[in-house]
């Protein structure tokens, strides 16, 4: 018997899931730490679509990012990790479609840390964010030590709540 063979989904595939948002109780000992008693496990194509609402000069903090969805789907908080995961999903399909030619792609680069930092996990890490950061009139200051480079005055520029 032959092994099957495994094709690997693109990006775009994965960001165009079929799955659902939902709303999963967090245990009582979790609660304090997560803020909340209800957690959003959002999806891909929702954290694309609020990425894609960020104009232009403007920035987002991924910590915002979950407040929003989870006030919007009426949660008390939102999932760190999987929406962490799909910002990168949705940053990996946009640059799929930027080899495909297409001019109008997700602004993932946008998304900054809670402190202004930049994330080293998006196509191109930390560098090719700074570009498309500075490119659209940002200042980055450059870290030190281990610290990832950091949007200087950030507050002053994120979207408001």
């Amino acid at each position: 018997m032959k092994p099957k063979a495994t094709t690997r989904k693109s990006w775009r595939e994965k960001m165009q899931t079929e799955q659902q948002p939902k709303i999963v109780q967090i245990p009582l000992e979790g609660q304090k730490r997560m803020g909340g008693a209800t957690m959003l496990v959002s999806t891909p194509h929702d954290v694309d679509a609020m990425i894609r609402t960020v104009p232009k000069g403007k920035l987002i903090t991924s910590a915002q990012m979950r407040s929003k969805l989870a006030a919007e789907a009426g949660a008390e908080c939102a999932c760190p990790t999987s929406t962490g995961i799909f910002i990168r999903i949705a940053a990996e399909a946009a640059e799929e479609d930027r080899a495909e030619g297409k001019t109008r792609i997700t602004p993932y680069w946008r998304v900054i840390r809670p402190d202004g930092s930049l994330n080293e996990k998006l196509p191109g890490g930390t560098e090719a964010q700074a570009s498309y950061l500075e490119a659209e009139g940002h200042f980055i200051e450059l870290g030190a030590g281990k610290k990832p480079p950091k949007v200087r005055d950030f507050e002053k520029k994120l979207v408001k709540a």
